[in-house]
């Protein structure tokens, strides 16, 4: 896997669910079909009226996400921005070609004075596989995208008991000084830091 695949797979899903938050801190999601995909950048075409435009110029920072009928979750962290005002245009016809429906939405010249395109060049991509045994996730860039680490960690605190291993439901702790948790198979879960009895585990981010 990684980010380019996961980017084709989000095209594939379609409809997408894009999270932001607006002047009041309260969560809003919308899904969104009016996409363009490229190897390492997505574009997609909203309304400038629209309370979406508005977080999306207050803040940009948004979370995008997908998941496939082979339950796959691909969710991409990043911030949007405007497309250059030279390229617009040419986004919006792009986006109008690819999205014939769109036209019966913005018919005519009415998708260049009410639409705007933003695009998302720089993001971490975060590709989780439920659908596997074990679970497997790991985590990509595209352009400056930067890792954000999640999940838990075995510290040298470790004392070898075993109980981490004992009540970890996929299994993916093994055993060493100290343990380790392999974590590109691990849920997050939070189990082996809930039953350490020396606290040698610590969340990580």
């Amino acid at each position: 896997m990684d980010a380019q695949t996961c980017l084709k797979k989000l095209e594939y899903v379609g409809v997408l669910a894009f999270a932001t938050v607006d002047e009041n801190g309260a969560p809003q999601i919308r899904n969104i079909s009016a996409i363009h995909y490229e190897p390492e950048a997505m574009y997609f075409f909203t309304a400038k009226g629209k309370a979406f435009c508005k977080e999306l110029m207050t803040d940009g920072r948004v979370q995008v996400l997908g998941y496939t009928k082979y339950k796959e979750m691909i969710r991409l962290s990043a911030k949007a921005v405007p497309s250059p005002e030279t390229e617009q245009r040419t986004r919006i016809d792009t986006i109008f070609e690819e999205q014939p429906y769109l036209a019966n939405v913005y018919p005519d010249d009415t998708r260049y004075l009410a639409g705007i395109v933003f695009e998302i060049t720089d993001a971490e991509i975060e590709y989780f596989n439920l659908g596997v045994n074990p679970i497997f996730r790991e985590k990509y860039i595209i352009g400056n995208g930067q890792i954000t680490f999640k999940g838990y960690t075995i510290t040298d605190a470790c004392i070898g008991c075993g109980k981490c291993v004992k009540d970890c439901p996929q299994r993916c702790i093994v055993s060493g000084k100290p343990y380790q948790i392999q974590q590109e198979h691990c849920l997050h879960c939070g189990n082996c830091y809930a039953v350490c009895p020396v606290h040698a585990v610590e969340k990580r981010g």
